[in-house]
């Protein structure tokens, strides 16, 4: 059903310059996706970090936003101050977290959809409070002459959703943090519905409710409201842990397509697929029973996080199929393509 392109992963860490000599990337991965000017583009998440850590200790790099420098909290894995190590991507630090690696969001530039060349530069790099850990995990959706880019804005303040725009990708416009800590995965509709602009999210409370997708409403993209659940786990499914938004939304004549993730209680990632009414997208009239795409490939299983297929863009190029492009394990961007009506197999009506 979902054909993986032969060459992935189409982009690695070793693809990626680093943004300055000492660091090296570790991740290049969770692309936003657009067609522009006969290119696809993708807005890739770049995590790096120093290259010269030693194996008894951590380091965290953290941009000041005052002098716009990242600065690099180091301290021995024996220091009583570490208070957990979990895994590669963060440590605690008197109960604080704070990452290993930090990201900004770089373009890659391809015509035939599968060979891309990635931008020597960032396109958009940490420069404010909200960012001091990093950009991660961009969509990108255009609205009318303008594309409207929502990533992941991380600091010790929380992870926020924040909001950027260009018409060029050349020059961007920041607008700012639309949803507070913590509203992730936040996609928006590619045009207005009833006079509102729309977006899913996914508030991740922490001690009562469900992670899953929401969908909200706003006048002009930056103030939201009527927000409601829409799309949350199912108790035991391939989703049963969390679900959140991932490309963004298709318009097809019988709704709105949406490819989204969704993760077990083990914590293994896949795609899957629901269908939203076309006038009202708080109406949900179809789900999935079955994956779309799960980890099966080495490079899907083993990685920065294994057992990941991610997708933050999928493209329509050609008409009835979707090239849908992925983060594979938080390490490397891989791709597929997937006939528009197969998506529809993986799904079940939802009655009343």
């Amino acid at each position: 059903m979902v054909k993986r392109f032969d060459e992935n992963p189409l982009i690695t860490p070793a693809d990626v310059p680093p943004s300055r000599d000492d660091y090296q990337v570790v991740g290049a991965f969770n692309p936003g996706a657009i067609l522009f000017e006969e290119q696809t583009l993708l807005l890739l998440r770049v995590a790096e970090c120093p290259k010269n850590r030693t194996l008894d200790e951590q380091i965290a790099p953290i941009l000041n936003p005052q002098t716009g420098q990242i600065e690099h909290v180091r301290i021995k894995n024996d220091d009583p101050h570490i208070t957990d190590i979990p895994d590669s991507r963060c440590f605690y630090v008197n109960g604080q977290m704070v990452l290993t690696s930090i990201s900004h969001l770089r373009l890659a530039r391809g015509d035939d959809g599968i060979h891309f060349t990635v931008d020597p530069a960032p396109a958009i790099f940490p420069s404010l409070w909200s960012e001091t850990f990093g950009l991660e995990d961009p969509r990108i959706t255009q609205i009318d002459q303008t594309y409207y880019i929502t990533y992941k804005s991380v600091s010790d303040k929380g992870i926020c959703t924040s909001l950027a725009s260009t018409r060029d990708f050349r020059t961007y416009q920041r607008h700012g943090v639309i949803f507070c800590p913590e509203n992730i995965d936040v996609v928006l509709f590619p045009e207005k519905i009833g006079g509102k602009y729309w977006a899913l999210t996914r508030p991740v409370p922490r001690y009562i409710g469900p992670r899953g997708i929401w969908i909200a409403s706003s006048p002009d993209l930056i103030h939201w409201g009527d927000h409601r659940p829409l799309l949350l786990p199912e108790a035991d499914s391939f989703h049963a842990g969390k679900t959140g938004g991932g490309c963004v939304p298709i318009r097809r004549d019988d709704g709105w397509l949406v490819i989204y993730h969704g993760s077990d209680r083990s914590d293994r990632y896949t795609l899957a697929a629901a269908l939203l009414d076309l006038e009202d997208p708080t109406r949900l009239l179809a789900r999935a029973v079955e994956p779309l795409m799960q980890p099966e490939m080495e490079y899907e299983i083993r990685g920065f996080y294994g057992n990941v297929v991610f997708s933050c863009g999928a493209v329509t190029k050609e008409l009835g199929w979707a090239t849908i492009y992925y983060g594979a394990a938080d390490q490397v961007t891989a791709g597929a393509r997937v006939l528009l009506e197969d998506i529809y197999k993986t799904m079940k009506p939802i009655k009343g």
